[in-house]
């Protein structure tokens, strides 16, 4: 059977619109730039949230797998001063449910993990791997989407192309000519294993969730993954090119002495240990959509949903709400039916816009939370006054 839908990008948001289309029995094929599922980039923890990514996961058929995979116990928040202080901690609201599973609360999952338990809920044959795209035109006779790959292949024919490809969308460049923005502020990411001597100190002052330390425009994040391996974000207020050009990450010494000297100064010794012991960097620049010129009108036969549709900086919403795009999408094309597949994106797209605007005005008011001047205090008497 001919695809109705193609879905470009394999990311929890494209998986989850997959299986979600595929218990609906509606035809569709994922393109995914990466080689094969072994190759596929997952890394990170993501907390699922009820009423958005469980919910997507439940209606996906998908809960149980996610539950009993889910790190419950990590449904923890602690924020910290740059001297070390605790100031406040937050532990989860999960429920255990008739069947014995968790539910609600936010718990969290490996990415990887996530991506499997999708990945195994769809016919692999209709996942295209090693296919990158570089532009989506249309068909000069019947305005069908037409896909470009960076291999040679054109592919066309599709009722819908949903862009599930990101920050950097391709799909977005057919839709709106808004790009996304550099934030002012970069990630430095490291990571502890159990066999480094910092992991039982880590593992005594933090334990299990995630561990904010805030002193205005620095920031140290901390976060228990999977394997009980911590990753460590080094959060800096820098230019958009800082790593590249004043900042080698493949000088370790010299990368830890800049974030010593230049960002961390003052901070507790102990917690400057963790950049003293930390190598194998990696950055991560924070970039959003523009709350001034976001949105769109609709495009007969193109879509997008999660960071390709409303890229935000970090607030604990992201996969979730990407999820609830897909769940959100499948039911207004459920509702229409397949022949009138342009008004049921019409219908997604007029509430997913609503919710993606606020979703960027969210991230970019817990950014200025998390760089306030008052640091952590700040953050929790926020929290306190909601």
């Amino acid at each position: 059977m001919k695809s109705a839908i193609a879905i470009i990008g394999a990311g929890p948001c494209g998986l989850t619109l997959a299986r979600l289309l595929h218990r609906k029995n509606i035809p569709f094929t994922v393109y995914e730039n990466e080689e094969s599922a072994a190759t596929l980039v997952s890394s990170g923890s993501l907390d699922i949230r009820k009423e958005t990514g469980q919910l997507a996961l439940q209606e996906a058929g998908l809960y149980n797998a996610f539950a009993q995979k889910a790190r419950w116990e990590d449904d923890r928040v602690t924020f910290f001063d740059s001297y070390g202080e605790l100031l406040h901690r937050a532990t989860g609201e999960a429920e255990d449910g008739e069947d014995g599973l968790k539910t609600g609360g936010k718990p969290e999952i490996d990415r990887r993990s996530l991506r499997d338990i999708l990945l195994e809920s769809i016919p692999q044959n209709q996942i295209v791997w090693s296919h990158r795209l570089t532009k989506l035109s249309f068909d000069g006779v019947n305005s069908s989407p037409v896909l470009h790959f960076s291999n040679g292949n054109t592919v066309g024919g599709f009722s819908l192309v949903v862009g599930t490809d990101g920050a950097w969308s391709k799909v977005r460049a057919a839709i709106t000519s808004t790009k996304p923005q550099y934030a002012g502020s970069t990630f430095i990411e490291t990571r502890i294993q159990e066999s480094s001597l910092l992991h039982k100190t880590l593992t005594d002052k933090i334990g299990h969730g995630i561990a904010l330390f805030l002193a205005g425009p620095s920031r140290m994040i901390i976060q228990r993954q999977g394997d009980n391996s911590y990753r460590i974000y080094f959060g800096i207020t820098a230019p958009e090119h800082f790593v590249g050009t004043s900042m080698d990450l493949n000088d370790t010494q010299a990368t830890r002495d800049m974030l010593l000297s230049s960002f961390f100064k003052g901070w507790a010794e102990d917690l400057r240990d963790y950049i003293r012991n930390a190598e194998n960097f990696r950055s991560w620049p924070l970039y959003q959509l523009p709350t001034e010129s976001f949105g769109w009108n609709s495009v007969p036969g193109v879509t997008l949903a999660g960071d390709a549709a409303h890229l935000s900086l970090p607030n604990g919403e992201g996969v979730n709400l990407a999820m609830k795009d897909a769940l959100e999408l499948v039911t207004k094309i459920e509702e229409n039916g397949l022949e009138h597949i342009n008004k049921a994106v019409e219908e997604y797209e007029r509430d997913m816009l609503k919710r993606g605007k606020y979703h960027i005005k969210a991230g970019e008011e817990m950014d200025r939370l998390m760089t306030h001047p008052e640091g952590a205090k700040a953050v929790v008497k926020a929290f306190a006054e909601r």
